[in-house]
């Protein structure tokens, strides 16, 4: 893999690490990243919408979701790309797009996914399994109509990586060594 180019993508449902994950490979192999939820925020801003107002946006109008996606693919593709991208459909497009990288997904169960939303959102356990399954649903929704995908499908993921019984630590450490195989 070389320099200037994507080495990994991180995917998984909300919840399941992603943020962390490239956190910790970013200072280990001090790396690059690129985080789809960025796009979102710098294009929320560059419409004067607040985030909220952009996320309504987006649902009533599928083409600024095309745009985005958009954004982030020529962003994968250029010459100095991040080295690290992190989205629900990062692997997918580095997939479609033939980047040769590493495309990680991680699997985490929805109640321990739920149980992590609860310690950064302040929120009941129930309350964050039913939010976590709307937005899963809803997404999985709005990516069949807009591509015919699943994020969690595993045509396009090299590695899944089971997070469920792992801690922060064991999953970074899991996904250096799967880097450093892989270089």
């Amino acid at each position: 893999m070389g320099v200037g180019m994507v080495k990994i993508t991180v995917s998984g449902h909300p919840g399941s690490g992603t943020s962390t994950l490239v956190s910790g490979l970013m200072a280990h192999f001090n790396w690059t990243s690129l985080n789809g939820g960025d796009v979102f925020r710098s294009e929320a801003k560059r419409r004067g919408l607040s985030l909220a107002e952009f996320g309504q946006l987006c649902t009533k109008d599928l083409e600024v979701d095309r745009q985005l996606d958009a954004m982030l693919q020529e962003q994968m593709s250029n010459e100095d790309a991040e080295d690290i991208v992190e989205s629900r459909l990062s692997g997918w497009w580095a997939y479609r797009l033939g980047i040769d990288c590493v495309r990680l997904w991680i699997e985490v169960e929805d109640e321990e996914r739920a149980r992590r939303v609860v310690g950064r959102e302040q929120c009941t356990l129930e309350e964050a399994i039913e939010a976590n399954a709307k937005r899963t649903a809803v997404d999985a929704e709005r990516f069949m109509e807009l591509y015919g995908i699943l994020p969690q499908q595993r045509e396009p993921y090299t590695i899944v990586l089971d997070g469920t019984n792992l801690s922060r630590e064991q999953i970074l450490a899991a996904a250096i060594e799967i880097l450093e195989a892989s270089a």
